[in-house]
């Protein structure tokens, strides 16, 4: 058996990046010779195996042996990967085989695609993650991958993908340092309408100025996860703030700029593509929580007690109190998403957390203890809810005006 190191650990090496996985292409030895030395198939049609110890990746080339030597069998599972720079086998003996001129293009910071890209349409959205994976070392897209990129987008290609796929290199994305790249990069080759239409509806949609300044809903959306990322590296908040202004993709042009009720339009909107895509419940019901009440956080001292006891409850915040902390992240990330407002404060989350912990702090156990009628426990408690948020309120109260024009009552 000879073994080749292939796909991304090659370029990382090449990079003198550490690479994060290693994966191997096989020779000499089939499947048969491969499961008897303990390797474990993965999938139905046993070219891929994992070594018994490590846990890598080693796959048999996806070429019958018949009559080509060794080399040119490598040469030919290399051209069915994805991308050049991906295209690459190391021998055990220091020896690059390159078919594609991978080396040249990462020396030239160009994602050019093989051949076969086309087989496998997940292939735009690995690209699009890789443009920002090495965003930072200058990689950019040759023009003739994404002209290929949009033919197969107006193919309907990109249609069919398998939801979990889908997903799949979304998150990775949302988990990277330059997730606005990988969106840029799919909306520059046409593959983001296809993808997320919801997002893509947003590019020139307008907003009043004076709250946005960059206008445009689509590219404040961009800005707010890019703010998202500054603030988090959780994966759910950037995809929360990414999505949290959907509901304005489908205000009547006759009604722009303003868009009210977008709140719950929008949230409508994400748990349909949340639904759509199979997306965790992690990522989803934060999604919509922002979508419908990024405006009410903004808003927090204009709301009554009651309204904020409702919204606390709503987010499950009083049950499970951290999960308040990422929603409000998201929500200044919309804040911060403006072009001049990068650098405004927040006093909202203060406010929120402290309106959470003035009803946690009611004693809802004295509550029902001194409640006659068991049917009344739950309306006794949340009225004491509402009367210890509405004193934390008061105090709001005595503070000067925001300089936040995001308070406005239309965004």
């Amino acid at each position: 058996m000879k073994r080749y190191l292939v796909g991304g650990a090659v370029r990382d090496r090449l990079l003198g990046r550490p690479p994060r996985e290693r994966d191997w292409l096989v020779t000499g030895i089939d499947a048969a010779g491969l499961i008897a030395r303990g390797f474990r198939p993965v999938g139905r049609d046993f070219t891929v195996f994992l070594h018994p110890e490590t846990g890598e990746e080693y796959a048999l080339p996806r070429v019958p042996a018949g009559n080509h030597d060794e080399t040119s069998r490598v040469e030919q599972d290399l051209r069915r990967r994805d991308l050049t720079i991906n295209a690459m086998a190391l021998a055990e003996d220091g020896r690059l085989i390159d078919p594609l001129g991978g080396r040249a293009d990462l020396e030239a910071r160009r994602l050019r695609h093989t051949p076969a890209f086309a087989d496998d349409p997940v292939r735009v959205l690995r690209l699009a993650r890789l443009a920002a994976r090495y965003h930072d070392l200058g990689f950019r897209v040759v023009q003739e991958t994404r002209s290929l990129v949009r033919r197969m987008a107006a193919d309907g290609r990109l249609s069919g993908l398998v939801p979990e796929r889908v997903w799949q290199e979304l998150e990775r994305a949302l988990a990277g340092d330059h997730p606005r790249v990988f969106f840029d990069t799919l909306r520059a080759g046409g593959a983001l309408a296809p993808l997320l239409p919801e997002l893509e509806r947003l590019f020139g949609v307008p907003q009043p100025r004076r709250w946005h300044p960059e206008i445009d809903t689509g590219e404040h959306s961009l800005l707010s996860l890019e703010r998202a990322c500054e603030l988090s590296p959780d994966p759910a908040v950037r995809f929360a703030a990414l999505l949290h202004d959907l509901g304005k993709g489908v205000t009547p042009p006759g009604l722009w700029p303003h868009h009210q009720g977008h709140e719950g339009r929008g949230a409508g909107l994400v748990r349909a593509l949340c639904r759509r895509l199979r997306i965790p419940r992690r990522f989803s019901g934060l999604a919509v929580a922002v979508a419908r009440y990024h405006t009410d956080c903004h808003r927090v001292r204009e709301l009554r007690p009651a309204t904020l006891l409702h919204r606390l409850q709503s987010l499950d915040a009083l049950r499970r109190p951290q999960r308040l902390e990422p929603f409000l992240l998201a929500c200044r990330a919309d804040l911060l998403g403006r072009p001049g407002w990068e650098g405004r404060p927040y006093p909202q989350a203060d406010w929120w957390r402290q309106a959470r912990d003035a009803a946690l702090a009611v004693d809802a156990g004295r509550i029902a203890r001194a409640t006659a009628d068991p049917r009344r426990i739950a309306e006794h408690i949340r009225q004491a809810r509402v009367q210890a948020i509405a004193r934390v309120r008061a105090g709001w109260e005595q503070l000067p005006p925001l300089n936040n024009s995001a308070t406005a009552p239309q965004q």
